[in-house]
């Protein structure tokens, strides 16, 4: 699959979600929409799609959040989903029910020319972490926003405050070196986690009535299925499965048991709860 022209900055970002780590969370879709659902409800509740609106969706991934929408604003309104992983997009593509008004574009979101002021909401579930200039992508999403545009994203709150992801990832650095330090700036899943970073950035790009809710989520990561299931997800996204990326079977095999340990006192029955917290973050354009 060919990997959309973007930012020079954002070239490591375009590559990895191009390539195996694409491709997994693609795989995955099904699961992560049922494990990211209190997400998506809390979004859709506070966006308030109306039919009519139009809509564009930030990072939209396999296109969960897009569809959800596309259905509240048909039959005239339109979402717009844009993102930078070819992989996601064609799930996306393949899920989307016929006739919905929901479309999908391969493209870097911090320079792709949008038409200027034409969407009514601003929504992304996590997928505006992810830009090494945010500012400068924040103000070119801002452009694509009517004058009375609104700003609805769900971003991360610190690494702490996510066992969901930190606890499997503490087992594996039992095994394994630890993940390259990453500044507060880089990109990546916690880069929003600072509310003075996020409010600042949205100011720089020109935004007013900046508020960010923190909520706390508990999150299945079993979904149902079991402590294994749990395990299997953690091996397959998220940065435990990053810390494993080309360590022999042997050591895997070691961490998984690690990992199995670790959630162990999680589990309640099929399911593997554990906290998770994010800022419910909006705007006004």
């Amino acid at each position: 699959m060919d990997a959309p022209q973007g930012h020079e900055r954002n070239a490591d970002q375009i590559a990895y979600w191009n390539g195996p780590g694409g491709q997994r969370w693609s795989d995955r879709q099904a699961a992560q929409d049922v494990l990211l659902a209190p997400v998506s409800d809390m979004l859709i509740s506070r966006i308030a799609a109306r039919p009519g609106e139009h809509v564009l969706d930030v990072g939209c991934g396999c296109g969960g959040l897009s569809i959800a929408l596309a259905e509240q604003v048909a039959p005239d309104g339109s979402v717009l989903g844009i993102d930078i992983s070819a992989p996601m997009l064609a799930r996306a593509r393949e899920t989307a029910p016929a006739g919905l008004p929901a479309a999908f574009v391969l493209a870097d979101a911090t320079v792709h020319p949008f038409e200027p002021a034409s969407f009514d909401c601003l929504a992304s579930r996590f997928g505006v972490m992810f830009f090494a200039d945010p500012a400068a992508s924040f103000t070119n999403l801002r452009r694509a926003l009517k004058p009375s545009g609104r700003v609805v994203f769900a971003c991360w709150r610190e690494p702490k405050q996510n066992p969901w992801m930190m606890a499997p990832l503490q087992a594996v650095y039992r095994h394994v070196p630890k993940l390259p330090p990453q500044e507060p700036d880089d990109p990546g899943p916690f880069a929003l986690a600072s509310q003075e970073r996020v409010t600042r950035i949205l100011r720089e790009a020109g935004f007013q009535d900046i508020a960010l809710e923190p909520r706390e989520l508990s999150l299945d990561i079993a979904i149902g299925k079991g402590l294994e299931a749990a395990v299997q997800s953690a091996f397959e996204i998220g940065p435990a499965s990053r810390a494993l990326e080309g360590h022999p079977q042997a050591l895997r095999d070691a961490a998984r048991q690690s990992v199995r340990e670790v959630l162990m006192p999680y589990q309640r029955g099929d399911r593997v709860t554990l906290p998770g917290a994010i800022w419910l973050v909006t705007a006004r354009a």
